[in-house]
Order: structure tokens, then sequence, then C-alpha cells
């Protein structure tokens, strides 16, 4: 019985190729019976919808088709491929080796550095439409990776950003690579997919309005040019904004381009440029451009193709629009790749394939340069190196050694003195390159200094250097308060905030940490300081400088809620909570939900119940903000501890976070047996935190502890 997916691949070919293709499956059932996926139904199902895509959304020949089918029912197995070898024409049996081939090469087996991806594209070229087929395996695999076991999973969403991603774009295929793009994403950054697709969802109406207010004083002006067009919303994918953020360093509402209004033209071929220039000559009449993001992809195509006039304008309100200009056949290219021209729209000519698949050829054999690995760097700006055990780390391009070190473990990193790269030694501030095969040295008396910043480019390097130098700061600053009042009590003097403000004031210095620093490092003369404090309410006043005094009150109360965060200024006195179920705490990204009960919960944006609510409910969201909090004000959150060892490690775990100043509210510890008869402790630490910046030292701390392996943010309910 032939499946309807099967059906729906055979309804573009006439009878002779409907029985190849059909032929070709049956062949594969039964070498792939008793074969499942993860999902527990039969294996055949894979190859089905790779069918489906080489035949529907690339539009490739039936031997395409039969190859797909061919190739998983002898992948492996040589003297099958022999067999079948007698009853299919040498152009099918080619694809096929091609495909078996490629199968047995997988960036996990890597040290598949230069030498392996030569042979991976040679693999390729031999038949270019090979390189398609692929494409469709990666995206089926990648559309149904919920199956997979998780073991697998990282392994395979490495293999599509270290080859199939850059593949799709050196190709121009568009639409496959925006989509293997953001299925990428959410599987290797789960929280920040989540928190970006929530925010989209969150910000969809205010697109749809600001679209339609840039169309509207253009509709008559195009009308009276008599052209016809459709407009077109593009919002980026949620991988492009992310990529986005982490290269200017901007928050979501940063990226100006989030989404792109897109004419698409339906003119004569031999007027396509002269239309084109004119919707941009009347579009910049109407909003002031930005000349130096005008990109001229219509006279100078790109090498893929790719054809399209791009700029970005500004309205009244001062908001940036991104605009893209192009015709019908321009469009169909960009988001196809020259696919387009292969779909079986009743032409039963495949010139236009022909032609491409030289090109495409041509590319993949060219020796000057890896056009995937220059894809990666360029359009993603990261490298891929490795342990020496094999093991593939994602950092930004131009990172360095140290990079790498704190990439690996945070505790690795603050001791690491150097590294051997490809064998040789190299120091903590040189820069690696894809395929590098990277070995830390580390020194237990190895300390951060503030010329590390210099030398990292990675956000988790910069951080958790920040934090170490901070965490030094703060023991110099605890040193200084205890000499401090240690001298005041000599001098019979009481140490309060009042007094502490006058010091700072009189240093100008903006924080009595600031003042604790410089004592420690004597930069404060203490019998400077007594002298002040003795006669220095009259120098003060008689000071012609100074500024008046704070109206700030002298004592603190424990903040109220109302305190540290800012609702729509629309509303008043409307209670909220901090919901249970993400529990934010202080300097995270957040949102408020109108609540059945009329108060608003804040939510954390990357809540496992943000993206129903924005879906279900986007009428009851409402926009928050933090203010500055108070000192005193705690938010409650929990962490789950996992690591190696009995519950005897309670009491160190304890005093680790007791020493960050977080106030401990729960506590609970389990035992459980691992493989090998090995012991894991679970442990469930309720806290309360001063903010986000708080708890991530908290967490810092945790993860030194020899013991430790995970550290975790829970709801703690």
């Amino acid at each position: 019985m032939i499946p309807e997916s099967l059906k729906k691949v055979m309804e573009h070919y006439e009878a002779p190729q409907r029985e190849l293709v059909e032929k070709a499956y049956k062949y594969a059932i039964k070498e792939l019976e008793g074969q499942q996926r993860g999902n527990g139904k039969p294996f055949i199902e894979h190859p089905l919808g790779v069918a489906l895509i080489v035949a529907n959304e690339i539009g490739l020949m039936h031997e395409a088709v039969a190859a797909v089918f061919l190739h998983e029912a002898t992948r492996g197995k040589d003297e099958q491929l022999e067999e079948i070898s007698k009853e299919y024409s040498r152009e099918i049996i080619t694809m096929v080796e091609g495909l078996n081939k490629i199968s047995g090469i997988t960036p996990k087996d890597t040290k598949l550095q230069a030498e392996n991806y030569r042979k991976l594209i040679v693999s390729y070229s031999k038949d270019p439409r090979v390189t398609l087929i692929k494409l469709a395996d990666r995206l089926e695999i990648m559309r149904n990776l919920d199956i997979f076991p998780k073991s697998s999973i990282m392994r395979k969403v490495t293999e599509t950003i270290m080859l199939y991603i850059p593949l799709a774009h050196q190709l121009g295929m568009y639409n496959f690579k925006s989509e293997l793009e953001d299925l990428y994403f959410r599987h290797s950054d789960p929280e920040n997919y989540r928190a970006i697709t929530n925010k989209l969802k969150a910000t969809e109406k205010d697109r749809e309005k600001l679209a339609q207010e840039f169309v509207r004083p253009l509709e008559q002006s195009l009308k009276e040019s008599g052209i016809k067009y459709k407009l077109k919303v593009r919002t980026k994918t949620a991988y492009s904004i992310w990529k986005k953020m982490q290269k200017q360093n901007v928050p979501f509402e940063g990226v100006f381009d989030v989404f792109a209004m897109r004419f698409i033209l339906d003119v004569p071929l031999e007027k396509e440029h002269d239309y084109c220039w004119e919707v941009y000559s009347r579009v910049t009449q109407e909003y002031k451009p930005d000349t130096k993001r005008l990109r001229d992809w219509i006279t100078n195509p790109k090498p893929n193709g790719y054809e399209s006039l791009h700029t970005t304008v500004q309205n009244k309100e001062g908001a940036y629009i991104e605009v893209q200009i192009r015709t019908a056949r321009m469009d169909d290219m960009a988001e196809n790749g020259h696919a387009s021209h292969w779909s079986y729209k009743g032409i039963k000519s495949v010139q236009g394939l022909d032609e491409w698949l030289k090109n495409v050829k041509s590319m993949l054999e060219s020796q000057e340069e890896n056009p995937y690995t220059n894809a990666v760097q360029t359009e993603l700006d990261e490298i891929f190196v490795f342990t020496p055990a094999g093991d593939l780390k994602q950092l930004p391009k131009g990172a360095s050694v140290l990079d790498f070190a704190f990439n690996i473990h945070s505790n690795l990193g603050v001791k690491c003195s150097g590294a051997r790269i490809n064998g040789k030694i190299a120091s903590i501030k040189d820069e690696l390159h894809t395929g590098d095969v990277v070995e830390i040295m580390s020194n237990k008396n190895q300390k951060p200094s503030a010329d590390w910043l210099k030398i990292v480019v990675s956000s988790k390097a910069r951080n958790r250097i920040k934090a170490k130098l901070k965490e030094e700061e703060g023991k110099l600053i605890k040193l200084g308060r205890e000499l401090l009042e240690r001298r005041m009590k000599n001098w019979k003097m009481e140490l309060n905030d009042d007094v502490l403000a006058d010091i700072a004031k009189h240093y100008k210095m903006k924080a009595s940490a600031e003042v604790f620093l410089a004592i420690y490092e004597e930069k404060i003369d203490l019998l400077q300081l007594k002298d002040f404090l003795t006669n220095g309410e009259q120098e003060v006043e008689d000071t012609p400088d100074s500024k008046p005094e704070r109206t700030a009150p002298k004592t603190k109360s424990k903040s109220s809620e109302g305190d540290y965060l800012i609702i729509s200024d629309k509303l008043n006195n409307i209670s909220f909570t901090m919901a249970k179920c993400c529990n934010p705490i202080f300097g995270d990204d957040v949102f408020g939900f109108v609540s059945a009960t009329g108060g608003i919960k804040i939510h954390r944006i990357s809540c496992p119940n943000a993206a129903r609510l924005i879906e279900k409910y986007p009428y009851r969201l409402q926009k928050v903000k933090w203010r500055q909090v108070s000192n005193t004000t705690q938010f409650q959150t929990a962490l789950k501890v996992i690591g190696d060892g009995d519950a005897s490690i309670a009491a160190q775990l304890i005093e680790c976070v007791t020493k960050q100043d977080a106030s401990m509210r729960s506590f609970n510890i389990n035992e459980r047996r691992k493989p090998g008869n090995q012991t894991e402790f679970v442990a469930e630490i309720g806290i309360s935190v001063g903010n986000n910046a708080h708890l991530d030292r908290v967490t810092s701390a945790l993860k030194k502890i020899r013991e430790v392996k995970t550290v975790l943010r829970t709801s703690g309910k």
C-alpha cells in the first residue's frame, strides 16, 4: 500500500517515473523492516520525509527521490549497493554512493579538520544533487530532533551549524538556512530561544501597527506610479536577532531591524531595475534614509544570484525600518535559491537546474578556500575548536586561549596559565582558529587581573573575570572596613551611614565601598581622616563648591514592592506579586500578566509559562521595568545543586551560600546511586538575594566547590 506522503511525492512525475520511485521505496521498505526511529515509529518515515522535501521544497527529479530510498536501504551494506547497481542507472547509483560515503563522516569523529572537510566536499562534488539531498536530509532530522536521545542531539546541532547552515547560505537557499538556524538555536540555547520568541510574540501587534502606519502615506504615491506590488512584513528569525544582540552588545529592544517591509513588484523583466529604483525614490521622499545602510544587489547581485535593493529609513517618531525592494522573480530566487527554476509547474525542461548544478560543482571543487569554513566564520562570526578528547567547543571569532579555558569551566579559566595549541606551547592571549586542538595548562597560584578583560572576547569569560575581580575587591573592601571600624573604636567614634556619607563626600567618592578600598590601599591617610571627622562639619560648610546634602532619609526601612518595579503610568494602585513558577529577581528580563483576581503577576520572559501566556492572552500583558532597588530589598529564588559524593557536603554548601551574604530560606539534600555504584547528591536550596548579579555570585561560588558538577536556577515551588 502506498502511503499518502509518497503519493504527494509522485504526483509531480509521469507514469514511468512514478514506477521507478515506487520500486526504490518498496526495496527500502524490505531492507529497513523492523528498524525504528527514536519515537518508536518505523524508520521508513525518515526517507519518506526527505523525499517530500527533495520533491516538493527543492523540486529535484525522480532520480534524486529514488536515490534517497536506495541510500537508506544500502548504507553500510556495500554488497547491497553492488546488487542494485544492475537495476538502476549509473546516475542514481553515483548519488547513492556519495550519500553513503558522507554518512560515515561526522564532526564528532572529527579530528575532522581541513583534510576531512576536503573529503566531505569531494564526496559532494561527484554529483551536486547529493549536496541538495543532504540538506533535505538534515532539515528532516532537525524538524524531528525531539525524537532523538539527548546524547546525540548536541552532535547533530553541531553538525548543522558547522556544515549545513553555511552550505545553505552558500547556495542561496535562504528558506532552508533560516529554518535550520532557528532549529539549531532552539536546541542549543533553549532559554534564550524561548526569551526571544516570547518577545517576538509580545511585540507582534506593535510591529503590525508600525507596518500599517509606514505604508499608509505611500499608497497613493505608488498607485499613481502604476506599479503593481505586494507588501510583505518579514520578521527576522530568533537566531538572527540573537546574533545581532551578541555582535552589537544590545538587548532585544536595541535591534532596529527586527522586521523589514518588503515590496514585491509585478513588472516586466526589462523594467525590473527602473521600477525598483522608482519605488526606492518614493520611499525615501517620504522617509529619511540612512545612506550608509543602502545595499544595491540589483546592479551587482551576490555570487549565489541574490538580487534585491535594501535600505533603512526613519519615520517621524524616530523608529528605524528596514525596506527591501525586489521583483516577484527576485523574491522567488531569494527564498528558494535556484530551486525556484526547477519547480514542477508544468515545466518539463531542467535546463536551469543543469546550469546551476554545474556552478555548484565548480564551487565545491574549488581548492582556493574552504567555502563552508569561510561561511561559518564570515556569516556567524564564530570558530570551532577541540579539546584533546575530541569534544567540540563553539567560541566567538577572535577568541583567545583564555576564552577557551573559561568555556570549559570557570575554575579552569581562573587558574589558566597557558595552553598547547596543536601540540605547541601558547600564552593565554594567543588567538584560536577553527580546527585547533587546545589543551589548557593551569597553575593553582594564578589569579585574574584587570588586563585579562583586554584579552577575552566572549561574554562568559568577561563576566566571570569581572565577578572574580569583584570578589577579590570585596575581600579588600571588607578588610578596609574592619580597619576603619577598629580605628574609630579607638577614637571613641561611631561608624554609621551618615558618617560614611560624609567621608565619601569629602574624598569625592560615590560609595562607601570606595572609601573602604582606599583605606585598605592606604590612599586615605587615617590621621587626616581623624582630623576631618573631628573638624569636618565646619570644613564642609566652608567649602565653596560643596553641594547640599542629599534629601534621602538617613535610615532605610524595608522596601515595599512599589519601590523596585515601575508599572505603566496609566495604572495606579495596582498590586503585584512575583510569579512562583519562575520567581523573578531584580535585574531579570520581566513582563506583567494581569491575573483573574485583578492583581499583576511578574514573570521572567524566559519563564516556561511565558510563551503560552503571550500567545493566548496578549491583551493581559503589561510592560514593567525595574527601578533602582534599595539595599534591603530581597528576592526569593532557588537553586538545585548536583554533584559527586554524599549528603555530608551539606555543611560546605550552606557555608558557601552564607559567605555570599545570601539569606538561607530552605535546604534539602538527597543522595542517589549512579552507574558503577557511585553516589551523587542533589541539594535544593531556597535563598534570598538582592538581584541577579548577587545570584550569579552565589552560583559562581557553589560551582567552585570541587564536588559540584551542576548548579541550576529553579522556581523553588
